[in-house]
């Protein structure tokens, strides 16, 4: 098991693990591998915070970036809407709603608050 990201190579490599486990696993708390995926995503989220911290900047910016940074496609993001409503969020034309926040908190294993600015 992955107990730590040292370098870029095991960070991508950990980002495509945690990928996989949100596609087999998605949102069931009582999946036996759940608790894998939480502290995959703790451990990428602290590397994260040590070598890409984001600027304070809005909600659509960390989404923007979220999706290049995962090499993301708008349909790749249904939980949050069409992709006509993420072009919108992007835009600046609509903000990001609560349901919308938590559910790319889950799916990128970052806090809340890093899209409410």
């Amino acid at each position: 098991m992955l107990l730590t990201i040292s370098n870029e190579e095991e960070y991508e490599q950990a980002i495509e693990r945690l990928n996989n486990l949100i596609d087999e696993i998605g949102t069931d708390e009582q999946h036996p591998l759940y608790n894998l995926l939480d502290t995959l995503g703790t451990l990428i989220e602290a590397y994260e915070a040590e070598h890409y911290s984001i600027p304070n900047c809005r909600g659509s910016d960390v989404l923007a970036y979220l999706i290049e940074e995962h090499e993301l496609s708008l349909s790749d993001l249904p939980e949050i809407g069409t992709a006509e409503t993420i072009e919108a969020i992007l835009s600046k034309e609509q903000p990001l709603n609560l349901s919308q926040i938590q559910h790319l908190a889950q799916r990128f294993q970052v806090q809340p608050q890093v899209f409410l600015n």
